[in-house]
């Protein structure tokens, strides 16, 4: 039986147009629904595959304000057993901050009892962009970590984890379990919560803790937006007119030859 903690993270759906808050800190979420990441999907979907083949549980986490509760009980809908929120104001947190954080719940959770086998988290921030985390909750729990993974499988003690080569074609890591492994979206398609799963997440049960420490913050000047894409118009003509441009254009772009 391996039990998974999957974390996870309310972020602004940046499905529409994305601007950033009088400070520059954060993306101004007043006109834009929440969701998470496509690659925390994934890592769900993961944990909720390898969990229920070794008859092991999914704990789901994330650190934020009352309304991550919506996420934790989309996720528990999807298959998580448990759910732990972390009481916190977000932006005052840092990658340190929260990989600190997530490590005290472990600990916690380890001293009653209850461990976890594997960690899985998003390989980045939808938001941000930090991909710290992972990296940063590996060290603080002495734990190996693997980044940039696509799927997962626990096999007699170990996870066998499968990315991208930067070469290309693949590249797979056999880990000594107890581990940490960051997912991104593409090696698995994730579900779609049932009627049971809904009512389920309906009545689950949310741990809340609050972080042991002090945040020191991200040390994040601001965040910039890239500029638009410029948008150009270009008349060839009118009617039949018009043909030879068209043609020499096509050309120009390489349809034609």
């Amino acid at each position: 039986m391996s039990d998974v903690l999957v974390c996870i993270k309310r972020v602004p759906d940046t499905g529409g147009e994305v601007s950033l808050d009088e400070d520059g800190m954060n993306i101004d979420i007043a006109h834009l629904g929440a969701t998470v990441s496509p690659h925390e999907e994934a890592a769900i979907e993961l944990a909720v595959q390898q969990a229920g083949a070794t008859d092991g549980e999914v704990t789901v986490l994330s650190l934020g304000d009352d309304n991550a509760v919506e996420q934790l009980r989309d996720a528990v809908a999807l298959g998580c057993t448990n759910a732990v929120l972390v009481e916190a104001t977000p932006a005052r947190f840092g990658p340190r901050d929260i990989a600190l954080a997530i490590a005290d719940v472990v600990r916690s959770h380890e001293e009653q009892g209850r461990s976890y086998d594997l960690i899985l988290l998003g390989n980045d921030a939808a938001d941000t962009g930090d991909f710290q985390v992972g990296v940063r909750l590996g060290y603080a729990l002495e734990r190996p970590v693997v980044t940039g993974i696509s799927t997962v499988e626990l096999r007699d003690g170990h996870v066998v984890a499968t990315g991208d080569s930067p070469t290309g074609g693949n590249q797979v890591y056999e880990i000594a379990l107890p581990a940490v492994v960051t997912v991104m979206e593409g090696g698995v398609e994730p579900r779609y919560p049932s009627i049971p799963g809904r009512m389920k997440a309906k009545r689950a049960k949310i741990e809340t803790v609050e972080p042991e420490r002090e945040p020191d913050g991200s040390g994040r000047v601001r965040l910039v937006l890239p500029p638009a894409p410029s948008s150009q118009v270009r008349v060839l003509g009118e009617g039949p007119e018009a043909a030879p441009a068209v043609a020499d254009l096509l050309q120009e772009l390489g349809v034609l030859r």
